[in-house]
């Protein structure tokens, strides 16, 4: 797994944070955090093009890529209180999508082995199999809870003949026993699938998704705070796998299934913000970025700060902060809060 670089475009780090590289240990052996690229789709049903998710997540911001970011709200700089490095993405070709799961696992695997929490940056959503189960290699099969913010279940069987593509993941995983149905928590669904049989599929898992209408009675606050306390029961660790199109697709346009309805941008950083400091990540990826169906970079931009949302409240939870959403950031008399 020598470094590869970027497989689009310039090899450019995420915001300019040191590179590493996989088979070179001594170029990682200290981090907290590796970031790695999945530029995979050959396993969308709609609309391709998240291959050149990782690149836009990378390098979407207006600001300097000097490996710094201040938080304004946690009051940390996570990429300098985290020890973040950027292996680069994983080389694979978009017709084998075995041997591109394959190549990602290994990756993860890796990554986890070492002692750092991998990030991987996608590519559809098919990368959420190799992803969670290189995770799971490390930390145990059945060990780890997922939450999964998404707009679909993903947890269906066969799709254009074939096991494994980005409609999929959630069932094979659960199906080789990496997680756990009653530890799988999906935050967001709404539309007009999975079908009746999936749904019963699902629930003999003894899966719990939140869909929209649920999360807008509750409240988004109550659903995380529910999803939360089952997470953590019995579980060494929790996964983070978010789909943008969880977002509504006003505000993430570009993604290969947008389906009207969803969350807002704000509450999807609100959410992943608090959940990376309330609880122990081992691991992340950010799928379903598809620069060829973004406006002005909107949904790269919203990827790039979701992970620089979860690195803010992971800064924060290992300096042993207390949550205090409603500091202000300036106190009017004169007196800065941090």
């Amino acid at each position: 797994m020598s470094r590869y670089g970027a497989m689009f475009g310039p090899d450019i780090t995420f915001l300019g944070v040191d590179p590493c590289t996989l088979d070179d240990p001594a170029t990682y052996r200290d981090a907290d955090v590796v970031i790695v690229g999945a530029p995979f789709d050959g396993g969308v049903s709609h609309r391709p093009g998240t291959r050149f998710g990782p690149s836009a997540m990378r390098s979407t911001d207006y600001n300097a890529h000097d490996g710094s970011r201040p938080s304004l709200p946690m009051r940390v700089d996570a990429l300098r209180d985290l020890r973040v490095v950027d292996a680069g993405d994983v080389e694979m070709f978009a017709g084998d999508i075995e041997g591109s799961i394959a190549a990602i696992e290994e990756a993860v695997a890796t990554i986890a082995a070492s002692g750092a929490i991998p990030i991987v940056l996608g590519g559809d959503h098919t990368i959420a199999l190799p992803d969670i189960t290189g995770v799971a290699r490390h930390h145990g099969m059945g060990r780890i809870s997922v939450i999964h913010f998404d707009a679909h279940a993903d947890t269906a069987h066969i799709e254009f003949g074939h096991l494994h593509g980005h409609g999929q993941p959630m069932r094979r995983l659960l199906e080789s026993g990496a997680v756990r149905g009653d530890r799988f928590l999906q935050m967001g669904l709404r539309g007009y699938w999975p079908d009746p049989e999936t749904l019963d599929w699902m629930a003999d898992q003894r899966m719990r998704s939140y869909e929209m209408s649920e999360i807008v009675t509750r409240g988004l606050q109550e659903c995380v705070d529910e999803a939360m306390g089952i997470a953590l029961d019995d579980c060494d660790g929790v996964f983070l796998s978010v789909d943008v199109d969880v977002v509504d697709p006003g505000m993430a346009p570009g993604t290969g299934t947008p389906e009207p309805g969803g969350l807002t941008s704000r509450q999807l950083l609100d959410t992943v913000r608090r959940l990376a400091f309330e609880l122990p990540i081992v691991g992340m990826d950010v799928v379903e970025v598809s620069p060829p169906y973004d406006h002005a970079d909107i949904t790269a931009m919203l990827g790039n700060r979701i992970v620089l949302e979860a690195l803010s409240g992971m800064a924060a939870r290992r300096r042993g902060d207390t949550w205090q959403p409603a500091r202000p950031l300036l106190d009017g008399r004169g007196t800065a809060t941090h």
